[in-house]
């Protein structure tokens, strides 16, 4: 047994095998998310509650596959993409990726100064600003290993929304018979939010971070080595993508669940059924379900942007450093991947700057879910693709199962941008 297959079975518990899975899928339930959850609890009630079951097993199928693609291989999706396919879909689809994780950052950043001033007063702005700048400090300075500590705790935030749905009354009965037997509607409004849910859930930066950061552990494991290069280390290291993956995306999709169900509980019971933000969906909380629910879903707000816009930022800079094949590591110093570090600091900063700026953050989140939809069908398809080859992958190649997972979320995420392009 080598030096990391060792190390792996000393760290065998199932909490240290937890990492790029787990801080993905907790990284998906951003602000942006929280709102648009939060939108579909409140318009549409428990109606929206089987969306979360039914996307998770998509989610896991094409999140293990970006796993394996980055593990198999030693290289990041951005880096796969160019070495096998053609420069054009490449960098349309990078140039799309960075405006879109750059409006989401500006949401995010602006939602968390919102959560803060609701909480405890004083200026939103000021604290949007110092939320970007921690969260640019925490990636640029912080040591790879010490700061994916940090974003494994950070993960606890997302708890908030959990513990919200449990201290208002919720009618179990019925969540449990709606969330299995849904009460469909053709109305353009329900396909729309429906279309919304699935945007949010399944983000093309999602796949770029997590195939990314399974080359980070990688490279952060001694001896460990592409499994192409070395397939002894293949068994310990695909079962750990999977148990990563599957329990990352769960807690994702368990968070999504009460998010929609307390606002099902609370805002669409009382006919507050327009929120577009979530800050509003904090600020309606408070005289329907108490003191107590306001603050856990304003802090939730905080913890999952600290989580998020870090995972958005540096899904950025893996894809652009793929791009154009420069240093790309969270475990270099600044100097060394001065590139990659340079998107990373740009992106927050023009994210964070976005706040102070006249355009109109539920446009710009309108866009962003387009350009996310629009771009998501091309990546999916051409990673299902490189999964799939031989001559990428080796032994590696995707069996039947993954494959019809994968492409049912490829085909999915057709279907939804099909319908959100004719229902705009």
């Amino acid at each position: 047994m080598n030096t990391a297959d060792e190390k792996q079975e000393k760290d065998g518990s199932w909490l240290n095998k937890l990492g790029p899975g787990l801080i993905t899928g907790a990284a998906d339930d951003d602000p942006s998310g929280i709102a648009t959850y939060s939108q579909a609890g409140a318009q549409f009630g428990f109606s929206m509650l089987w969306t979360v079951l039914f996307t998770y097993p998509l989610m896991v199928g094409i999140q293990i596959v970006s796993a394996r693609i980055g593990r198999v291989t030693g290289h990041g999706l951005a880096t796969n993409i160019r070495l096998h396919y053609p420069g054009w879909l490449l960098y349309t689809v990078i140039a799309l990726l960075l405006l879109a994780n750059t409006i989401n950052i500006a949401a995010d950043v602006s939602a968390m100064g919102d959560a803060l001033h609701l909480i405890v007063g004083g200026p939103s702005q000021l604290y949007a600003v110092g939320f970007g700048l921690l969260s640019l400090l925490l990636q640029v300075f912080v040591a790879y290993k010490r700061y994916v500590r940090i974003l494994k705790w950070l993960t606890l935030g997302l708890l908030a929304y959990i513990a919200t749905a449990l201290v208002v009354h919720v009618p179990w009965t019925e969540v449990v018979m709606r969330t299995f037997i849904p009460h469909l509607s053709w109305k353009t409004e329900y396909i729309t939010t429906v279309v919304a849910v699935f945007g949010t859930t399944i983000s093309p930066y999602l796949f770029f971070w997590q195939a990314s950061q399974e080359v980070e552990e990688q490279l952060a494991t001694p001896g460990a080595l592409p499994l192409i290069q070395a397939p002894r280390q293949a068994r310990t290291n695909l079962r750990r993508i999977k148990l990563d993956t599957y329990i990352g995306m769960g807690f994702s999709n368990l968070v999504a669940f009460f998010i929609i169900l307390t606002a099902a509980v609370t805002l669409n019971l009382h006919g507050l059924d327009n929120i577009q933000t979530s800050a509003q969906a904090a600020m309606a909380l408070r005289p329907i379900a108490g003191e107590f629910a306001f603050f856990l879903f304003s802090a939730g707000i905080i913890g999952t942007g600290l989580l998020a816009i870090p995972v958005l930022a540096g899904a950025s800079a893996y894809a652009m450093a793929g791009t154009f094949g420069w240093k790309n590591s969270l475990d270099s110093k600044l100097n060394a991947a001065k590139a990659f570090y340079s998107v990373i600091i740009v992106s927050t900063v023009v994210g964070t700057g976005l706040g102070f700026s006249a355009i109109d953050p539920i446009k710009a989140l309108y866009w962003s879910a387009v350009i996310n939809g629009v771009i998501s069908v091309p990546i999916m398809t051409v990673m299902m693709l490189i999964a799939s080859r031989a001559d990428i992958m080796g032994r590696f190649v995707i069996k039947r199962r993954l494959r019809i997972l994968g492409w049912l979320a490829a085909l999915m995420m057709a279907i939804a941008v099909g319908a959100m392009l004719a229902t705009s």
